[in-house]
């Protein structure tokens, strides 16, 4: 699908879909709860879609209410299927292999798309040490695994992604029969593991660790009280429509939690850092034009899923903006260092990549073009708010890419006044 966006101004108000990172871990918390989890404002997104089904695939029943909340009962990890399909969701891969690895049946984590080449090696080197069998395509899926997997003290490497350590914590809160510690060098996207500690919280399992370096697992006390969770509103979501506001219009964006554990709340602190205006409420913010904004540095290197619409961010402003941690885009939906200098470069953008740091020159507007989104739901994002900058119309090439985590995003983007034309390839 091609989508053809036109140079304008955008007015009105939106709420964002609830987070598909907060939705996928309560979906894993959920399996492993021995009880019933009502959650209210699921998601729909394709990421989100792909976590039900794994559940589902593991164990769990769920019952939907049209346009209204679900609910989840399970007895714990009980597989009714040999495989279970993560789509194209990263933190689906790596969250619930090791959940998977907690039964005895064999089991293989399979996916499609730039899933299949995304690195998994760090399973090699963890699962093993807790009782688990596993072969690997060579450090990528399909991940074969035969448990059941059993807490020990152990050492991760965290510099790869967090969703490794996420998917053990929720694996090891469950089941651990004994205290246990994990120990972690070098985490990275930390805000991340706030939003996994969070979750289990809403299931009962406090765990506490020293710096990001030590967690600390007890025991597992099984409950099967009720549980009631609200997904949140997503902030990575959010952050478009912020920068949107910013550089073309006056939107207010509804349903935030300002004290969220997201990382990506973090936009707020950067469009701060550029001079922007912004009034906050109870669970609103409102954005409107700035003429003048100021570069900015950055770093990312926690918060990675930003750098796309932070970039379009930083070609509005005046000088040059660096922003660093560009080694955390090569393994997402696309290697982002490429696609989305490839964004940058056809929308007549002056940047360069010096080490981790990616540096860009603000412009007046941006160039009327035709971007190739790479399958990237956060390219086609940040494609079509440029596209409100430009001196003619914008075509972004694999425009659907953006069901992965905002079905409704063009329509969205209609809503506020923008002229928005989808067309089949």
């Amino acid at each position: 699908m091609q989508a053809i966006i036109s140079p304008g101004n955008i007015h009105g108000s939106i709420t964002p879909p609830p987070s598909k990172s907060m939705m996928q871990r309560v979906c894993a918390a959920a399996l492993l709860h021995n009880g019933k989890t009502t959650i209210n404002n699921p998601g729909i997104s394709d990421d989100d879609k792909a976590a039900l089904h794994i559940i589902e695939q593991l164990g769990a029943s769920i019952t939907y209410l049209i346009n209204g909340p679900l609910t989840v009962n399970s007895n714990g990890v009980n597989p009714n299927s040999n495989i279970i399909d993560c789509s194209e969701s990263g933190l689906s891969a790596r969250l619930f292999t090791p959940i998977a690895s907690l039964s005895e049946k064999p089991v293989t984590i399979n996916g499609s798309g730039s899933l299949l080449t995304r690195p998994m090696h760090i399973f090699e080197q963890t699962l093993p040490q807790l009782s688990v069998a596993l072969k690997t395509n060579g450090g990528c899926l399909p991940l074969h695994v035969k448990g059941p997997l059993r807490p020990a003290d152990m050492s991760l490497d965290g510099s790869v992604s967090s969703q490794f350590l996420s998917g053990l914590l929720f694996a090891f809160a469950f089941s651990a029969q004994k205290p246990v510690t994990i120990k972690v060098d070098n985490l990275v996207s930390k805000p991340y593991i706030d939003l996994s500690l969070h979750v289990l919280r809403k299931f009962g399992i406090n765990l506490m660790h020293e710096n990001y370096k030590k967690f600390f697992v007890e025991a597992y006390n099984n409950s099967s009280a009720d549980r009631i969770v609200y997904i949140e509103a997503d902030w990575s979501s959010a952050a478009v429509w912020l920068v949107a506001a910013t550089i073309a219009g006056d939107v207010t964006i509804n349903g935030l939690h300002l004290d969220s554990t997201q990382a990506d709340r973090a936009v707020v602190k950067v469009l701060k850092l550029a001079g922007v205006s912004i009034k906050e409420q109870e669970h609103s913010i409102h954005v409107a034009k700035t003429e003048k904004l100021t570069a900015f540095n950055f770093d990312a290197t926690h918060c990675p899923d930003l750098v796309p619409i932070l970039c379009i961010l930083a070609a509005c402003c005046t000088g040059t903006s660096n922003i660093k941690g560009i080694h955390r885009l090569i393994h997402k939906e696309s290697n982002r260092a490429d696609s989305i200098s490839a964004m940058l470069y056809h929308l007549g953008i002056s940047f360069h990549i010096e080490g981790d740091t990616l540096s860009v020159q603000g412009a007046d507007y941006f160039e009327p073009a035709e971007i190739d989104a790479y399958n990237d739901h956060r390219i086609v994002m940040a494609a079509s708010i440029a596209a409100l900058r430009a001196e003619g119309a914008v075509v972004i090439k694999n425009a659907e890419a953006v069901s992965k985590s905002y079905p409704d995003f063009f329509s969205d983007l209609s809503s506020l006044g923008a002229k928005c034309i989808l067309k089949d390839e």
